[in-house]
């Protein structure tokens, strides 16, 4: 192929990038390709300069071509999650071969970053990005809660000047929240049917989808009536009866809306799913504890494994009735990961009912297709060179995805970015093992309360925390009280909750680090011990570790005489003591003054 030609299948493609690099020629020979619709047994695939040049080469080996040997191995499409919040580690996914994410709520700069980095064709070591930017939920609702300012929507009539705002900024599409709340989670402020509806034309008038976050098969079916195009999750929940899922199912099709399940997230939430992804030595060496501890934690406390019914029922007859199904993992939450948990959410749709081929589309050529995203999400002349090899024969055994081979982004091979962090993340573990816990003292006490000083053997010590940081008006007095018989002094903590955030919460934080939240090897410790008295009611005790946004929680009660309490570390779910920023007491989330007690503060052995 002549440059001239090369150059009209580029601009046919929509990837003629002035500026751009144009990738060498690679040929992937006798190899098995799912083409985001169907598979082939055994064909030739030729890439070069970012592009697809014939998805069954037939040909004599372009002269200066890099030959991949395709025997016993598959091809795909670069996966597309289509349900992330991509804050950070954009590069990520790209380890686990998801080459493009649909980003549901992420900060305006980076959205607009990277749209111009891609624009630019300088975008090559990082996975694409499609994104929602700010979404439309109501004040205090959903979505306020992170620790950043965002304009909120409370009446229908501003919806259109709202929906504008966002394309403005370079919204892809409009993402709305109705969310009340639920298991587990206290009541929520959210947008009302008729403000969803006008947000819904709104966006439906400038040319953009319409998704909405749902919780409760109510809201589920009130949004699709309303016109939604999607749903990016479904619902927790027990079995339902099988015609009400069916109904559902029967009504996204007559609408023409898609759904994304989000398995992976709802597992977090109902506490249920193993780490099977860190028990394949191939991903899990691509995670450092950092990582590692953001997947490992749990929005749920105790395992519900019956909240996974009714979206499995639900799913199951979704992909009966026709409806197309989309592969999201709601990474950026705990219990999921950028681009290793779409791995697990294609097992997850499998388990729901989906064939395996089903749900390689689901994660290739039907979210391109519901999203919009052009020539991605396929193999065919023109499509963009995002690809995946695999061991094995995915489109027979889903798990056959999590044995790759080789990455390419725009034509590129990723594997030299694969190999230098596993490197990376094995020298990290060599010097954390090669390392000292933290010495502790003898009696492992923590706690040195006086009138004049909350002071602490190690560390940056105890201070206030309330929820100020996300946008919170919870209040909290630390102060001395008289000291027990023991000699050791309580500290008495009480304030007031807020209800502006469904997350709310107040209370004392000891900061074992030189600095406020430094992480300090705590591993020489099994457990928490403390002494509390209170007014009564149930508070927290929580624990965080570097890189994982949420903490732990385990509770206890605060009764009015004193009790002896002691956590173990593995309650915290998710926290790596080896990496431990913070320990805290707290009230919240439920609204109204509090008062309790704590005093004898120790971290043991057992």
């Amino acid at each position: 192929m002549n440059i001239t030609s090369l150059k009209a299948v580029l601009a046919a493609a929509g990837f003629l990038l002035s500026g751009a690099a144009l990738a060498a020629a690679t040929l992937v020979q006798d190899v098995r390709v799912f083409d985001g619709k169907s598979a082939h047994a055994r064909r030739s695939v030729l890439f070069e300069d970012g592009v697809v040049v014939d998805a069954d080469f037939r040909g004599p080996v372009p002269a200066g071509a890099r030959m991949v040997d395709g025997a016993g191995r598959s091809l795909l499409p670069g996966l597309i999650d289509a349900h992330t919040h991509a804050f950070r580690d954009q590069e990520l996914p790209l380890m686990f071969g998801v080459t493009t994410q649909v980003d549901m709520f992420t900060g305006v700069p980076l959205m607009q970053e990277m749209q111009a980095a891609m624009k630019a064709g300088k975008n090559k070591q990082r996975a694409d990005m499609f994104s929602a930017g700010t979404l439309v939920t109501a004040p205090g609702g959903h979505g306020t809660q992170f620790g950043m300012a965002i304009p909120t929507l409370t009446r229908a009539e501003d919806a259109q000047a709202f929906v504008d705002a966002r394309i403005a900024e370079g919204s892809d599409f409009i993402k709305i929240v109705m969310e009340a709340g639920g298991h587990g989670m206290r009541k929520l402020d959210t947008l009302d049917l008729p403000t969803v509806k006008a947000v819904i034309a709104a966006a439906h008038r400038r040319g953009k989808l319409a998704v909405v976050h749902v919780s409760t098969e109510q809201d589920a079916r009130a949004v699709l009536e309303a016109g939604a195009d999607g749903l990016v999750h479904l619902f927790p929940g027990a079995a339902v009866p099988q015609a009400r899922a069916d109904s559902l199912a029967a009504l996204a099709r007559e609408k023409g809306a898609f759904v994304i399940p989000t398995f992976t997230v709802l597992e977090s939430v109902a506490g249920a799913h193993e780490d099977d992804l860190l028990r394949h030595p191939q991903l899990a060496s691509l995670l450092d504890g950092e990582a590692q501890g953001q997947l490992k934690a749990r929005y749920g406390a105790t395992a519900r494994p019956a909240l996974l019914e009714a979206p499995r029922m639900v799913t199951a007859a979704l992909r009966r009735a026709g409806v197309p199904v989309l592969a999201g993992s709601d990474a950026g939450n705990p219990g999921t990961q950028y681009g290793v948990s779409l791995h697990r959410e294609l097992a997850a749709l499998v388990e729901a009912g989906l064939s395996p081929l089903d749900a390689l589309a689901s994660a290739t050529s039907v979210p391109a297709k519901a999203f919009k995203l052009g020539q991605r999400g396929c193999i065919a002349k023109g499509c963009k060179a995002d690809l995946l090899l695999v061991e094995g024969d995915p489109t027979r055994d889903i798990m056959a995805t999590r044995r790759i081979v080789e990455v390419w982004k725009d034509g590129e091979s990723v594997n030299p970015m694969r190999e230098a962090r596993r490197r990376q993340v094995a020298q990290a573990a060599a010097g954390k093992s090669g390392g000292k816990p933290l010495a502790l003292p003898a009696d492992g006490r923590i706690s040195q309360f006086s009138e004049a000083k909350l002071g602490s053997p190690f560390g940056s010590g105890w201070m206030p925390t309330v929820d100020a940081i996300a946008g919170g008006r919870s209040t909290t007095t630390l102060a001395a009280q008289p000291a027990l018989g023991d000699g050791q002094v309580p500290l008495a903590i009480s304030g007031t909750i807020s209800p502006d955030l469904p997350y709310a919460w107040a209370g004392a934080a000891f900061m074992p680090g030189e600095r406020p939240m430094q992480a300090a090897d705590l591993s020489a410790a099994r457990l928490v011990r403390f002494k509390v008295r209170g007014d009564g009611g149930s508070y927290r005790a929580m624990m965080m570790s570097q890189g994982v946004p949420m903490p732990g929680y385990a509770f206890f009660t605060a009764g009015p005489e004193w009790t002896e309490v002691s956590i173990p570390f593995s309650a915290f779910r998710g926290v790596d003591p080896a990496r431990a920023t913070m320990i805290g007491f707290a009230a919240g989330p439920k609204a109204g003054p509090y008062r309790f007690e704590i005093a004898d503060v120790r971290l043991l052995e057992r």
